[in-house]
């Protein structure tokens, strides 16, 4: 999926349905906020960084997550061998709004809500207007065990809101990205390909590290 301007990421972050905020005050330009750090799951000595640009509304990102990531995660991230960090990307509002959610659990609960938000992608995507998006997100945070009133503070600060969406001006201005899934391994940016394929390039990038 082909990224949006950072200009229109913005204007979408800060149109939220009514469902999901109540009206928010005039924001500052994404370029003005701060900045957010990774999360990053595995060890922080492993030899090798994989980061993943990925969109929560990108149906191939959702196909990586149910295919490839199981594999890379048991052979690679579990093993001490790769540390993974997954950058959102926001090419609209429910993918906002899903990334939001994401961390409104806090970072060690982000990986886990990050993977049901894939997994059940088709299911909470297929409302059609925004506050029934909204809705189905409500039911993926409360699995999650986040109450009704936290997803709502989470939705209405507008300054969490600047700060993904500068943070994923920053990262993807500066890694170059121009659709998702796009890798960034061992330095290298590498588009998305089937899981052997990537896995040659992980070893390869393993054989040099060591």
């Amino acid at each position: 999926m082909l990224i949006r301007s950072a200009a229109a990421a913005l204007a979408l972050a800060l149109a939220v349905p009514a469902a999901m905020a109540q009206e928010a005050a005039t924001a500052a330009p994404a370029a003005q906020a701060e900045t957010l750090p990774d999360i990053a799951l595995g060890a922080e000595d492993a030899p090798l960084t994989v980061i993943e640009y990925a969109s929560f509304t990108c149906g191939h990102c959702a196909d990586f997550h149910a295919e490839s990531w199981p594999k890379l995660k048991a052979e690679y991230v579990d093993t001490g061998k790769v540390r993974f960090i997954q950058r959102d990307v926001y090419f609209d509002q429910p993918g906002l709004w899903a990334g939001v959610l994401a961390r409104c659990g806090g970072d060690e609960k982000f990986y886990a809500v990050s993977d049901m938000l894939f997994d059940e992608q088709k299911t909470w995507l297929a409302g059609g207007t925004g506050e029934e998006i909204a809705a189905n997100l409500r039911k993926i945070g409360l699995k999650a065990g986040m109450t009704e009133d936290q997803m709502s503070a989470c939705w209405e600060d507008t300054a969490k809101a600047e700060q993904l969406i500068a943070t994923f001006q920053k990262n993807a201005t500066t890694d170059q990205i121009e659709a998702t899934p796009t890798f960034i391994i061992g330095g290298e940016k590498v588009m998305n390909q089937p899981w052997d394929d990537m896995k040659k390039v992980i070893d390869g990038k393993l054989a040099e590290a060591n």
